[in-house]
């Protein structure tokens, strides 16, 4: 399989899901705006999705990938049914639990993860209230999370790439139909938390089905495959999870600013989440199958071109990501968001905490790339020590910018952690001689830099004054970004075909 059709596919699908969840957000800020209701619902819905990628994409899938490979790789088709089996009961009776638990304890993890509203008697309690309601969306997306983690090994990306588009139809049909058939109408978000989850578990069964996949009741926990992933999961949600850490971190602080502050920051997260789904997530996912049958193999040139690779293509499609999405704030704000109860002064301080996130966001996207690379040899040390340092720097300059920059601080706290645990990890990398870059990275960067400056220039005399941006109706707005997007795109496009850089440039062939 050619990984960089496999990277255009699985980016192709992602691309269609933050589409539809721009539509979702789109409504949402049209129907409810930026204020008490979306506040709450916001804190309620990140903190199931928090736990999503810290267990579930993250210290799970970490730990369940690279063991599943060397099953697969090194053992018969019966010793891998077997793990596959423990580890999905397992995962199973843990979700249950986590679920119940989680209901039952709603107030004292509002209470924890937004102090704030505690002074708000009525915040605070539809702030419980919802959590109740999406909090077993932790327990079906976790399962997902296990069925995209099997696909995958399989070399079947597409089917988790467009997985997540579900959950984005749930809340469109939600917030345009029922939002009316629900006392207060925020609640119909909430249910459609749940209800997504749902949907996207069931899309993936009956492709593990087709497998000869689709898990059975084995209860043993005493499997060695099964004791090594249990072994490798707590420290990974560390190593791989420490920006979602630091948001949850973000909501306490923001719980003391004014009403709206955890909505703008939710918004501008909503926009870094474009790039860093179709570029980091993607990457990721593809790169660790690879990287972990590399190592199984002890093939480790191959191992260091193939990280080489992924580091050459995020550096190639993230940086241009991050300097649009600075220039074009503003227009991207308005476009998306600034409709209905979503008011000028939202889409100003929305775009001060874009600006802010797209500092850091290719440090957030390399992060995706070279976490792996420590997971793929099962090595949990290094990537945690990585993990609790930066989180620990982070909430200093949280500390350092929340009182000048209140919000945007917040974020920009996020994008220097996520951009010091990047080069930690890449620093650790190449200490451990698992990584060593090929040759010509000095004039691949200076090329990069060249377009990029090129686009940045074009992008910021293209889109005229943000005035026109925030009168203008949608009909005007859409094709006018898109119009700056494409023109960015040929840009920078043709800039680095002049460069030398030929799409062939970037060809690979996954691990057998």
């Amino acid at each position: 399989m050619n990984l960089l059709r496999a990277l255009l596919a699985v980016s192709s699908l992602t691309f269609v899901s933050r589409v539809l969840g721009y539509v979702r957000d789109f409504y949402i800020a049209r129907a409810f705006g930026a204020g008490l209701a979306t506040d709450a619902f916001f804190v309620a819905f990140r903190i199931p999705n928090l736990l999503r990628r810290l267990f579930a994409e993250g210290a799970f899938s970490q730990a369940f990938v690279p063991v599943l490979a060397e099953y697969k790789n090194r053992l018969p088709g019966e010793e891998t049914r077997t793990l596959l089996d423990g580890a999905a009961t397992a995962l199973f009776l843990a979700l249950v639990a986590a679920a119940v638990l989680g209901i039952a304890l709603a107030p004292l993890i509002v209470y924890v993860s937004a102090p704030g509203f505690a002074a708000d008697p009525g915040k605070f309690e539809l702030t419980v209230s919802l959590l109740r309601i999406t909090f077993p969306y932790i327990a079906f997306i976790s399962l997902v999370a296990f069925a995209a983690g099997v696909l995958n090994t399989w070399n079947r990306f597409s089917v988790p790439a467009i997985t997540p588009a579900l959950l984005n139809v749930s809340f469109i049909v939600g917030a345009a139909f029922f939002a009316d058939r629900f006392d207060p109408p925020v609640k119909v978000l909430a249910w459609a938390v749940s209800v997504g989850g749902v949907l996207q578990l069931a899309l993936q069964i009956p492709f593990l089905y087709r497998l000869g996949l689709l898990p059975r009741w084995r209860l043993d926990f005493k499997h060695p495959g099964v004791r090594r992933i249990l072994k490798l999961m707590g420290p990974a949600a560390f190593g791989v999870s420490v920006s979602q850490i630091s948001l949850l971190i973000n909501t306490i602080f923001a719980s003391y600013l004014v009403t709206g502050s955890v909505s703008w920051l939710y918004y501008a997260d909503r926009l870094m989440e474009f790039p860093a789904g179709m570029l980091g997530v993607a990457l990721g996912t593809i790169l660790l199958p690879s990287l972990s049958k590399y190592h199984a193999a002890a093939d480790h040139v191959e191992y260091a071109k193939l990280l080489d690779w992924g580091l050459r293509l995020t550096v190639l499609l993230a940086v241009p990501s991050a300097v649009a999405l600075a220039v074009l704030a503003m227009p991207l704000i308005a476009t998306l968001f600034h409709y209905g109860r979503f008011t000028p002064e939202d889409a100003w301080m929305t775009r001060q905490a874009v600006v802010a996130y797209s500092i850091g966001l290719v440090g957030m996207i390399l992060v995706k790339i070279l976490a792996p690379g420590f997971y793929a040899r099962q090595n949990i040390k290094t990537p945690v020590k990585i993990g609790i340092f930066t989180l620990a720097l982070t909430q200093l300059m949280n500390v350092a910018f929340i009182v000048p920059l209140k919000h945007a601080g917040l974020a920009l706290a996020i994008g220097l952690g996520a951009c010091l645990n990047a080069a930690l990890l890449y620093r650790g990398l190449r200490a451990a001689g698992a990584y060593t870059p090929q040759p010509g990275w000095g004039a691949f960067a200076l090329k990069v830099a060249s377009a990029n400056a090129l686009m940045a220039i074009a992008l910021f005399f293209a889109m005229g004054p943000a005035s026109w941006w925030l009168a203008a109706g949608w009909q005007k707005k859409l094709p006018a970004l898109i119009g700056l997007v494409v023109l960015g795109m040929l840009l920078y496009g043709a800039c680095l075909a002049a460069l030398g850089f030929r799409p062939r440039d970037f060809s690979r062939r996954a691990a057998a």
